[in-house]
């Protein structure tokens, strides 16, 4: 036979062909699929495909709208997406409304930067409004090009009319069922936000502090003598106190002693010192000091003796006494055990110094807004208190009433944002209280106390991690009362006229508040600032101050539930309740959004606005480090998303435990473009291989399928089950790792190598090659769902190329998959695992043949098995179609009492097109290099297959 008459075999065989291509170039293709999700509103088909259906709904926590997005938010916006079209899929109506936060500090200091400070409160007003909308827009399509669906053109804003509206009401409603009060006490002040701060906006942080031991010497020996059971005192007497805040002291009005600590008078060459008795010796030590116990007394017998100021005879400004206050936060645990006590500067000393008497007005609060002195104070005025401290340590130094002086590091508040030291600091502000206590304008009092609600609602409440929850209770059963009011512009108001004189609020506050809630909604919070008092309390007017403070930001956010998902977006959430099934966040917000949200809607409705919250950690480099530009570390998901594509940023976050940070540089990207091309190969395979398959003509009943077809959908219905348990409890990252184990080992390993000769080599329209299509068309449509909310890019892409059907529909309208439960799955997925498990041996027994030079490829080995009873049964099930499983030329099996494996190299002739080693190749003279299976699968009836 020429050559020019030779047949091409090759040409006989079918070969997989799809237009879904190797190579995912996905920088290039995925603004595509953007851009066409957008055209054809896809998220809008999907609200459409889910009406009636039950609701699933995911709060979303804005972000706040200022500056480029980062790693961490498309980390967080994509696990959102991944989440809510997981439920999607589930055949839930999972609606998912973006939002952002519009208010507050870091949008006000923009605008100063750029136009300068002393702006009128309106024009900042209007700026950070229109800053706040361009930098919404901007995000936006960052958002988008992650491949988050969702409402991009109707998202929620907290600056939006209505939403500043909703806020004033929910303010309003607060007042009523009693939680609202103003009074002065220390709250947490940052001098670079020039504002009272929130627990929530506090963070810790190493500071290094001065920490000072101070005498006051005692104004009434005679009494602090007979206190100890003393005739007199040899030497003047102080008290000393131990602080790290040494310009608290020029504010001191009282001393704090322990009622039960035992307290000891101690004689030293510099004076007689009292101090808790278990700290003599530390203190002695401290001050370089040799002395000895004189007598000794506990703190209750010490009350309402007085000392003198410090600087007393220094300058007559300081020139007052200090009382000794019994209370129990003075320990013998450090220091003295003896509290100076400041209270404009300390909410432990606030309470201890009101509850024995002193007033409101004669709370001595020099500290300005700024962090300087008042420039009325004795030897401080218009000074900053941080270089105060040296200034005062050296005036008490040279007053004879410095013991010791030295520098600690020790952890302190500092403000979330500037990362800055702050201070307490009193001020009247709004709070919102968390015990029982009475409220003002109360009309409908809430049964129970804020705290005790909220304590109540986190037991309710499901966390991802579990740990969260202690965390989250541990903050609110320790809290103090939230101060809601911030000293600033750019934020909506606290719509209260107070009397000038008494500070007292106006009769008709809730009328007022109601009013200003539709003023508000009308023009904005920039109408109440422009409002004239007049307006509203005609002659009146001149008697009352219009308030200037605004709400704290994280009643903003906090407060989003009840007007977004009771109000602009209603139809997305549940019509019973306020709660959404799920909050998202990092796990900062326990003590931020997830708290403020928490706390509103107990005092609302007495429960959680949710009933899940998760938490995922911060992004870090692969060395655990926080992204910094100084480092050179940062990660932006634009410049991955240019040069690999978002869908590998969806897939890092998906194949990483969000319990823990995410670790996220250039080597772990690799590993998650690996993982990447593994999968889009399997798929391609499998795409591949059913592109000449109509399910509607060409389907086999699973009870006509061939053996291995029966199992390999056995296995992947049970392999979905795992899939669809996880994506029940938000896990994502073992979905990727099983899936990835899934193609290589399940499909690429086994079935899918098992298959390619019946897929290729048998007729086109047999049974043999359309069952196992089924199996494979079967398996692409859960695939193709189960990675759907991960890789939503390719999924979306395969799904256009697949079944021929999908042209203009969403992979995202659709449901998992329902797979035909066979009565023997059970049996077949623990009959196919043990054919498995002897099929590896025996791979490995070929290997070791093949090493030696013996044989090439598997089909040119024969094998002959010996058997344990059980496992020749099972093999003798498989009857010829053994060597097709093994993916052998031949297989022979016995009896044995061990599991043996011979290997040796067939002595047939290879066939021209399967390439299997047959001794009936050329048996045919007018096809002398096919074997009988060839021949008869292209020009008889066909071979007959039954197992594989």
């Amino acid at each position: 036979m020429t050559d020019a008459a030779k047949p091409d075999y090759r040409s006989t065989l079918n070969l997989p062909d799809t237009p879904f291509p190797m190579r995912g170039d996905l920088p290039k293709r995925e603004p595509g699929w953007v851009k066409q999700w957008e055209e054809q509103g896809t998220y809008q088909r999907l609200r459409d495909a889910r009406v009636g259906r039950p609701k699933f709904v995911l709060h979303d926590g804005p972000p706040y709208a200022n500056g480029q997005i980062h790693i961490g938010h498309a980390a967080n916006k994509i696990l959102k997406d991944m989440i809510v079209k997981a439920r999607q899929l589930e055949g839930f109506d999972a609606a998912y409304i973006p939002g952002w936060d519009c208010h507050g500090l870091p949008i006000e200091n923009q605008i100063e930067k750029t136009f300068g400070r002393g702006l009128p409160r309106d024009e900042v007003q209007a700026k950070s409004r229109a800053y706040a909308g361009e930098q919404i827009n901007a995000q936006r399509e960052d958002f988008k090009r992650l491949g988050v669906l969702g409402e991009w053109s109707n998202p929620y804003r907290t600056m939006d009319f209505k939403n500043e509206a909703g806020e004033i009401r929910v303010l309003k409603r607060l007042f009523e069922r009693g939680f609202v009060y103003r009074g002065l006490k220390p709250v947490y002040w940052c001098f670079d936000c020039g504002s009272s701060l929130a627990e929530f906006e506090i963070e810790y942080a190493d500071k290094q502090s001065p920490a000072v031991d101070v005498a006051f010497l005692s104004a009434e020996p005679e009494k602090l003598a007979a206190a100890f059971g003393l005739s007199s005192l040899s030497k003047e007497a102080f008290t000393v106190i131990w602080t790290t805040t040494p310009w608290t002291i020029p504010a001191n009005q009282a001393l704090n002693l322990n009622p039960e600590l035992s307290y000891a008078l101690v004689d030293t060459p510099r004076g007689i010192f009292m101090v808790a008795e278990a700290l003599v010796e530390k203190c002695l030590a401290r001050w370089k000091l040799e002395g000895s116990v004189l007598a000794t007394t506990v703190g209750k017998n010490l009350s309402m003796l007085k000392f003198k100021h410090p600087l007393a005879h220094v300058d007559a400004g300081y020139d007052r006494e200090s009382p000794v206050y019994l209370a129990d936060y003075a320990t013998a645990e450090d220091g003295t055990g003896v509290v100076h006590s400041a209270p404009a500067y300390g909410l432990d000393d606030f309470q201890s110094c009101v509850s024995h008497g002193m007033a409101f007005k004669d709370i001595l609060n020099p500290v300005q807004g700024n962090g300087a002195y008042e420039a009325e104070l004795p030897l401080l005025g218009g000074l900053h208190i941080w270089k105060a401290n040296p200034v005062i340590a050296e005036a008490l130094e040279n007053a004879g009433r410095l013991l010791s002086h030295v520098k600690i590091t020790h952890s302190y508040p500092h403000c979330w944002r500037h990362k800055t030291p702050v201070i307490y600091r009193a001020a009247a502000q709004w709070f919102v209280r968390m015990d029982d206590g009475d409220g003002l304008f109360t009309q409908d009092k809430a049964p129970k106390s804020l705290r005790q609600t909220a304590l109540e609602a986190i037991d309710a409440t499901s966390f991802y991690p579990e740990n969260g929850r202690a965390r989250l209770r541990d903050m609110i059963a320790g809290r103090p009362d939230w101060c809601i009011s911030r000293q600033r512009s750019w934020g909506v108001p606290l719509p209260i006229f107070l009397h000038k004189d008494s500070g007292l609020p106006h009769p008709q506050t809730l009328e007022f508040i109601e009013r200003a809630a539709q003023l508000v909604e009308a023009g904005g919070v920039e109408a109440w600032a422009k409002l004239n008092p007049t307006d509203w309390l005609g002659a009146e007017a001149e008697q009352y101050s219009k308030g200037s403070d605004i709400l704290d930001v994280w009643f903003d956010s906090g407060s989003t539930f009840q007007h977004v998902l009771k109000g602009s977006h209603a139809g997305a959430a549940h019509a019973e309740g306020p709660e959404a099934d799920l909050y998202l966040e990092g796990h900062d917000q326990h003590r931020g959004w997830f708290h403020s949200s928490l706390l509103i809607a107990c005092a609302l409705y007495g429960r959680a606005p949710y009933k899940g919250l998760l938490t995922h950690g911060f992004v870090v480099d692969g060395q655990g480090r926080k992204m910094s530009k100084s480092v050179g570390n940062v990660v932006a998901p634009q410049a991955v998303s240019d040069k690999m594509g978002a869908e590998i940023l969806r897939l890092w976050t998906a194949a990483t435990d969000y319990s823990g940070d995410l670790g996220i540089d250039d080597k772990i990207l690799a590993r998650v473009v690996d993982g990447y091309r593994r999968i889009r190969n399997t798929l391609r395979f499998l795409l591949a291989n059913v592109a000449d398959f109509d399910a509607r003509s060409d389907a086999v009943p699973l009870e006509k399928m061939l053996e291995v077809d029966r199992y390999a959908l056995a296995r992947a219905a049970e392999f979905q089950a795992e899939v669809l348990s996880h994506y029940q409890r938000y896990e994502f990252h073992p979905v990727v790792a099983k899936l990835q184990v899934y193609c290589s080992e399940d499909l690429g390993a086994f079935y899918l190598d098992v298959l390619k000769d019946r897929l290729y080599t048998t007729a086109p329209k047999s049974l043999a090659r359309r069952s196992a299509q089924t199996a494979l068309w079967q398996i692409t449509h859960a695939m193709l769902r189960w990675m759907a909310p991960f890789l939503s890019f390719t999924a979306e892409e395969a799904w256009q190329t697949f079944d021929g059907d999908h042209a203009g529909k969403s992979i995202f309208v659709e449901t998992y998959w329902q797979f035909d439960s066979g009565a023997d799955n059970a049996a077949q997925l623990a009959k196919w695992s043990r054919i498995r498990e002897i099929r590896e041996a025996v791979n490995k027994a070929i290997e070791a043949v093949r090493t030696t030079g013996a044989v090439g490829s598997s089909l040119q080995a024969e094998v002959a098995l010996g058997l344990p009873a059980d496992d020749l049964a099972l093999l003798q099930s498989l009857g010829e179609d053994l060597r097709f499983v093994l993916i052998t030329s031949a297989a022979t099996i016995a009896a044995a009492q061990e599991l043996s494996i011979n290997v040796t190299p067939s002595a047939n002739q290879k066939c021209e097109r399967c390439w299997h080693y047959r001794a009936d190749v050329g048996a045919n003279v007018a096809h002398p290099t096919l074997c009988g299976r060839c021949d008869s699968n292209l020009y008889g009836d066909g071979e007959a297959r039954s197992i594989a």
